[in-house]
């Protein structure tokens, strides 16, 4: 098991990372807006501190994430399980914020978090090519129940998987992730895998939150 705790400037975030994943593709937003995300980034920069865990398998249990994610992994000679999340303090400061009713700073603040979870995940990618690369392997995109017909409950088949070392962050029954900004999934590895540029162009999934607007 691989576990590291970041720091936000790890992250690499920039500000058109969050205008982007607020709805502003390929324009900025007003200056009041553009304010206001620069402060919450500022404000989190401090005390953030995102994780990621991943390990590298060679069995699986019965997954069914349908023929889309089954075509990407062929050719695997392994895949890693792997969980990313903002952090629990990232959860706290969003609660804060809704109880604070300033709507405009809670919903920044909702796509600042899903970027912190990506550029967290981004980050674990890297560390596990330093890992592989003595291998020759290289890895697939990032695949995740709920997406691409993978159906969200198999999240009950995954965590169990991680032995209690997940990040601190809790399945609930219903299969949501608490803190909310976290993901978990999984990749191939080995020498005949590869990674896509595009990857919503293996979807249907037309009301994805990650699907960009071309």
């Amino acid at each position: 098991m691989t576990e590291k705790t970041l720091t936000y400037d790890q992250l690499g975030i920039v500000p058109s990372d969050v205008y982007e994943q607020m709805g502003y593709h390929g324009v900025e937003p007003d200056e009041a807006t553009q304010r206001e995300t620069l402060r919450l980034m500022d404000d989190v920069r401090a005390w953030l501190r995102p994780q990621f865990c991943f390990f590298v398998t060679q069995a699986l249990p019965p997954f069914e994430m349908g023929r889309i994610i089954e075509r990407q992994l062929q050719g695997a000679e392994a895949y890693t399980l792997f969980i990313c999340t903002s952090g629990t303090e990232f959860e706290s400061f969003q609660q804060r914020l809704k109880q604070e009713g300033d709507m405009v700073r809670v919903f920044i603040a909702d796509a600042l978090g899903s970027v912190i979870a990506e550029k967290c995940a981004d980050q674990m990618e890297l560390v596990l090519q330093e890992n592989i690369d003595k291998l020759g392997w290289k890895h697939t995109n990032r695949f995740s129940p709920g997406y691409c017909g993978w159906h969200v409950a198999q999240q009950q088949m995954l965590f169990p998987l991680f032995d209690s070392h997940t990040c601190g962050v809790q399945l609930t029954d219903s299969s949501l992730m608490i803190p909310i900004k976290s993901v978990s999934g999984i990749m191939g590895v080995g020498r005949e895998v590869r990674k896509l540029d595009y990857t919503c162009g293996l979807c249907t999934f037309e009301k994805c939150y990650k699907r960009k607007k071309r």
